[in-house]
């Protein structure tokens, strides 16, 4: 198993998307990126810790490549936005990948190169040692299938789930 960290704007949305393809062991969302130690969502929010809303991704690489769980992340939200995505606005809410070894940092550099033949201007994503990851509260653990009806998950999160689902169609779970 691998696991990698990404911040990519709220964390329900990475949680959604990641939850729903083949060889995705676990998802948890939390904290990291920041100084502060063990911090709440509501501390987070106020874009005063540092940290980023992020969510740590375990995979099976025998049954989804590394490669392809980062190209899923470029393709789920827009590397270009700084400190935010959409209507969420703050440092919380940066694109950013936090690597714990030489190698996932030269992954991670590999496939924001990718993305960038994909997106018109600069990515602004960040790649950073990782640091103390802190699990979110448990009702933003697996947000999305909690909430299905929930009016961000409606407007925000459903969309990027079927844009992957029709993406990557072939790493869906069934």
């Amino acid at each position: 198993m691998q696991t990698f960290v990404l911040a990519g704007g709220c964390f329900w949305c990475l949680d959604a998307v990641y939850r729903v393809l083949r060889g995705v062991q676990d998802v948890v969302s939390g904290y990291t990126g920041g100084t502060a130690v063990d911090p709440t969502y509501e501390e987070v929010c106020t874009g005063r810790t540092g940290h980023a809303e992020a969510v740590a991704v375990t995979f099976d690489p025998e049954v989804i490549p590394p490669g392809v769980i980062l190209d899923v992340f470029f393709t789920l939200h827009d590397p270009r936005q700084l400190n935010r995505q959409g209507n969420d606005i703050g440092t919380q809410y940066r694109s950013a990948m936090f690597y714990d070894s030489e190698h996932q940092r030269e992954l991670f550099e590999g496939a924001r190169d990718r993305a960038a033949e994909y997106w018109d201007g600069g990515i602004v994503t960040t790649i950073e040692p990782l640091g103390p990851f802190y699990r979110a509260e448990e009702y933003h653990q697996d947000f999305f299938a909690k909430n299905p009806g929930q009016g961000y998950c409606l407007a925000v999160a459903l969309p990027k789930v079927n844009k992957i689902r029709a993406s990557y169609s072939d790493y869906v779970a069934a």
